[in-house]
C-alpha cells in the first residue's frame, strides 16, 4: 500500500501540533505515552516521536484519544482553529 506524504514529506498533519501541545504541557514523550496508555491505546514513546517527527501515519482513532489526553479539540491537532 501506497502512504501519500503531507506537506513536507511528512506523512501526518498533527505531529507538530501534538509536539507544541506535549512541550507547553510540560511532558516528555514518555510521559505523554504514559498517558495514552492510560486510556488503552498502546503507543510508546518511539511512536509518539515517529508521530512528531511525522515519520508515522496518526490514525483517526489515536487522534481522538490525543485530543482527549492533550485536552483540545481534533481541529486544533490538524492545525485549524475553528
Amino acid at each position: 500500500m501506497k502512504l501519500y506524504k503531507f506537506t513536507g514529506g511528512r506523512c501526518n498533519a498533527s505531529g507538530c501540533k501534538i509536539k507544541e501541545l506535549r512541550e507547553a504541557a510540560g511532558l516528555s514523550q514518555e510521559q505523554l505515552a504514559a498517558r495514552v496508555q492510560l486510556t488503552g491505546l498502546n503507543l510508546n514513546q518511539k511512536a509518539i516521536s515517529r508521530i512528531e517527527t511525522g515519520g508515522r501515519v496518526v490514525a483517526d482513532y489515536e487522534l481522538l484519544t490525543f485530543s482527549e489526553v492533550l485536552d483540545v479539540p481534533v481541529c486544533i491537532l490538524l492545525g485549524k482553529d475553528k
